[in-house]
């Protein structure tokens, strides 16, 4: 089973109250299924809300306020839901102080990037979870549907 950032396949769960579709993810989606997840609602913040980013150790928001324990709950949960659907796959929206495998912004909101990966990815790859992000999704998806 694969787990998705459900901003991925259209869901409007993203910091600005919309998406980031990917047409190709929504339509594997749409066919064969999977699990849904945004870890920052599961977490308890809004949408639409505050855009946060990685600062060190932490996650903050805009507004300099500290979410790491909504990002880390969200997280946690999101997490337990890949278990409990005994997903091997996650499939990760890149840049997402939550989901990404790659970089995260460095919480200065300048819009620099530092190679560390986003809140709950750390956790799913800690687990052993294969985890890819929208970019590297295409190849796969396109591998295991022929």
């Amino acid at each position: 089973m694969i787990l998705f950032s459900a901003c991925l396949v259209g869901e409007n769960c993203k910091y600005n109250g919309l998406n980031n579709r990917v047409e190709a993810i929504y339509e594997y989606y749409r066919k064969y299924g999977g699990i849904l997840v945004c870890p920052e609602q599961m977490g308890g913040l809004d949408t639409p809300r505050i855009p946060s980013e990685r600062y060190k150790d932490c996650v903050i928001n805009q507004e300099n306020q500290d979410v790491t324990r909504e990002f880390v709950m969200g997280s946690q949960i999101a997490l337990q839901i890949a278990k409990d659907n005994h997903c091997d796959v996650c499939i990760l929206k890149k840049n997402s102080p939550s989901c990404s495998k790659h970089q995260t912004y460095d919480g200065t909101f300048t819009h620099t990037l530092l190679d560390r990966p986003g809140v709950f990815a750390e956790m799913c790859i800690s687990q052993g979870l294969e985890v890819y992000d929208e970019d590297e999704a295409l190849e796969y998806l396109s591998k295991i549907s022929d």
